[in-house]
């Protein structure tokens, strides 16, 4: 097993951006790339679907960057408050230039014993609402004729992986979406990308994954250990920044694993 590298820090890709950031409350990745952007010299504004952790999640943002981040709750399954949420994200800071889709629902069934409930809320949280986010961030960043969008996808839309069927199809379609769509922005000055982390281990990843299952999945890295999820957030912050400008509707893979 490799160690740990250091963190890095800010190098300032972001500054004077815009960034939201969804399901950025927890322990994962879409509280690191908040972080991360605000570090990289970005004015924030974050949503989670739990108003406590997203409570939290500002608070220890402001306690660890100095800057308090902008916050909605969001349930991205629902139209009417994806709305709400660029319409905030817009009231107070004026536009956005980055959307980091974070959002994302997981679990484990046999394809047998996996019921329609089961499936449905995976590709509704996962797979619809980064749909729903996208096509109203793309809205907003065509009027101003700007902007990035990264969504965080999965190496699972590409291998797979028992009792992952409906995740592995989300981030497949999450996959497809990126490219489609980065088609159609293109023409408006809009880049949209995706990373496909591994496995990036985190408090609650490892609550509700047995400690069999992860020991296999970190024994196929090549460095012998998860990422940390800085890591994957250092690239979405690369993603964001204009160092990837000639750069649309490509899927990086943020993995160590063997072919």
């Amino acid at each position: 097993m490799t160690t740990i590298p250091p963190y890095v820090p800010g190098h300032n890709l972001l500054e004077g951006k815009n960034v939201l950031v969804t399901a950025a409350a927890g322990t994962g990745i879409g509280f690191a790339a908040a972080k991360k952007a605000i570090e990289e010299g970005a004015r924030l504004f974050i949503s989670d679907i739990h108003e406590g952790r997203l409570q939290k999640a500002v608070e220890t943002i402001e306690a660890e960057t100095g800057q308090r981040p902008g916050s909605k709750l969001c349930n991205v399954t629902q139209e009417e408050e994806v709305q709400g949420l660029i319409e905030a994200a817009v009231a107070e800071m004026g536009h956005v230039d980055v959307l980091i889709n974070n959002a994302g629902l997981g679990g484990s069934a046999p394809l047998v014993d996996m019921s329609d409930d089961q499936w449905n809320m995976v590709l509704d949280v996962t797979l619809n609402g980064t749909f729903r986010m996208t096509r109203a961030m793309l809205r907003h960043m065509y009027g101003r004729g700007s902007g990035a969008i990264i969504n965080n996808a999965s190496v699972l839309g590409w291998r797979a992986q028992k009792e992952q069927a409906h995740y592995a199809a989300a981030k497949a379609g999450v996959m497809a979406l990126t490219r489609c769509s980065a088609v159609e922005a293109a023409e408006h000055g809009v880049r949209i990308n995706a990373v496909a982390p591994s496995i990036a281990m985190h408090a609650f990843l490892s609550k509700v994954t047995t400690d069999e299952l992860l020991a296999q999945l970190t024994e196929r890295e090549a460095f012998g250990r998860a990422a940390e999820v800085w890591e994957v957030a250092n690239v979405m912050m690369f993603l964001a920044s204009d160092y990837s400008s000639y750069m649309t509707g490509e899927v990086l893979s943020v993995s160590s694993q063997h072919a």
